[in-house]
């Protein structure tokens, strides 16, 4: 639920699975200027972090993006994190995979809400599902709770994959759920809707559009160099540095993987296809599910 100034913002109910717990934000003191980004996983969490790093930082050759943007509702290496976050004194992002409806909403931040064509999801959970080390399956299953799927590398064939994403059976979270907590919220002052579509069309001017919305301004040649930090190809260049000890077959290599949508259309037969694009529209109504598909309103 959105807070008023001066009143502590409340949710209308717990979320926990084995990656999220939504508790971790009870009594988080947020402050003036505060960025949340939020988003279903694989959805364009980290290209967008990243993008706000170099609005914030000036525009740096490799930030550590996992160190300046603390993912506040993950089950594992809790230990300091709060402390962390506490700790910075620079304007602060952070990030989510809650749905509306278990994360505070407080009139002292901004609100970046991420999403992607649910096939392009399924195709980059795969990935990443894929490539993770056995230890990380390990440490999630060991703290989900009762109840909660038990997260499992897949088979290699990721058309597979995207059937039993589409049965329902995804272990990154309940993605049609998560998309339409938040569509509601889109006219809010303090919420902006981003599509991954929106970064592939023209990166340059959502990030101009980004940092006015902000309140960040920045000059011509901080402005062009933080574009071209924020690009894929630079980021794949610069992955282990940004991202070091990810565990990941592959490191950081295999995270910062293609930044690519589309994956899927050499895969899905026309009738899977349609079968897609019908279930969008009932899950999410016909404006949600354009918006979806192609970033416009």
């Amino acid at each position: 639920m959105v807070g008023t100034d001066g009143e502590a913002p409340t949710v209308a109910r717990e979320y926990i699975d084995a990656q999220c717990d939504s508790t971790a934000w009870n009594g988080f003191r947020f402050r003036d200027g505060d960025i949340v980004v939020a988003s279903p996983a694989k959805a364009g969490t980290t290209w967008t972090l990243a993008i706000l790093v170099q609005l914030i930082h000036g525009a740096p050759e490799a930030p550590r993006v996992g160190n300046i943007c603390r993912w506040i509702d993950f089950t594992l290496f809790r230990e300091g994190r709060m402390e962390a976050v506490e700790a910075q004194t620079h304007r602060r992002v952070m990030k989510s995979h809650l749905p509306a409806y278990a994360l505070p909403i407080s009139p002292r931040a901004k609100y970046i809400y991420v999403a992607r064509d649910g096939r392009d999801v399924a195709w980059s959970e795969h990935n990443h599902l894929f490539k993770s080390e056995d230890m990380l399956f390990d440490a999630l299953n060991a703290v989900r709770p009762a109840g909660a799927p038990e997260i499992r590398r897949p088979l290699e064939d990721v058309h597979e994959y995207y059937r039993a994403w589409m049965a329902g059976r995804s272990s990154m979270g309940q993605f049609w759920d998560h998309v339409r907590s938040w569509w509601p919220l889109r006219h809010l002052e303090n919420v902006y809707l981003l599509n991954y579509q929106n970064l592939t069309d023209d990166l340059d001017g959502r990030m101009a559009e980004l940092a006015a919305w902000l309140g960040i301004e920045l000059d011509e040649a901080t402005m062009a160099r933080a574009v071209r930090h924020a690009g894929f190809s630079h980021m794949k260049a610069q992955a282990d540095a940004m991202f070091p000890e990810m565990p990941m077959v592959g490191g950081a290599q295999s995270f910062i993987n293609r930044g690519s949508n589309g994956r899927w259309r050499d895969v899905l037969s026309a009738a899977e296809v349609a079968e897609y694009e019908a279930r969008a529209i009932e899950e999410l109504g016909p404006d949600c599910a354009r918006w979806l598909a192609t970033g416009r309103f």
